[in-house]
């Protein structure tokens, strides 16, 4: 068995209302690495990484079948078998949206939210945590003196900074991103950029991504879908 894989996806297939958008996919993602994943838009980019936390299940209509394996604790594990907790794959396996989604609360409050949803209790831990996964995001020495304002008060740039901690506060193994930089101006993008290669000696990072000047700077391997099947692709990452 290969120690260097993260993630093993065998014969996986998926449909909308009958339409299948996902089709007999076989592959293998390496650990604490950034994969892209691009292809045309409506290919089944997003739909590829749902199946990796199965934030997918609560959609009406929807149908998986195949397998989905991760290594945790140096063995792999089917997240479909009915054995495997939903709420332990969830931190584990940690999502940041295309459009930052902060909540209607302080940006501390948005931080320790996932904490406290997964029943901390000691101020003392949660603060630390919090402070831990602002200064990973890129985002403690902009906000340390503004913890109980209105996160919605937040730039576009730090909103998306802010989600990235949130989805970090749990110290996931596994960070799935969907068009992270997509609604950001260049510079703000930047600095997500370099937040990503930063993040990778601790955790294993999927990123869609349309952006192939992008693509090239940051990713280890790129993936390409179409019409439901990777298909090969070329690639030499910049520097």
């Amino acid at each position: 068995m290969d120690d260097t894989i993260k993630i093993k996806i065998d014969h996986l297939h998926f449909s909308y209302q009958g339409h299948w958008v996902l089709r007999d996919i076989t592959t293998q993602f390496a650990e604490n690495a950034i994969t892209a994943i691009v292809g045309p838009s409506g290919v089944g980019k997003s739909t590829l990484l749902m199946t990796l936390n199965r934030l997918w299940e609560s959609i009406p209509s929807a149908k998986m079948k195949g397998k989905v394996e991760v290594k945790f604790d140096g063995r792999f594990c089917d997240i479909y078998d009915r054995s495997f907790s939903l709420p332990q794959l969830r931190r584990l396996v940690g999502m940041v949206f295309q459009v930052p989604n902060p909540l209607p609360m302080s940006i501390y409050k948005n931080i320790a939210f996932p904490l406290k949803l997964a029943g901390y209790k000691d101020k003392g831990l949660i603060g630390h945590r919090v402070e831990q996964a602002l200064k990973r995001a890129y985002l403690w020495n902009e906000v340390k003196d503004r913890l109980t304002e209105d996160a919605l008060a937040l730039s576009g740039g730090q909103q998306q900074r802010l989600c990235i901690a949130r989805a970090l506060v749990l110290e996931p193994e596994i960070l799935l991103l969907d068009e992270p930089t997509s609604s950001l101006d260049a510079k703000a993008g930047a600095v997500i950029e370099e937040l990503l290669a930063s993040l990778k000696d601790h955790c294993t990072l999927l990123v869609v991504s349309h952006y192939l000047d992008q693509v090239k700077r940051i990713a280890d391997t790129v993936v390409e879908l179409s019409n439901g099947r990777f298909v090969p692709r070329p690639f030499n990452k910049q520097g």
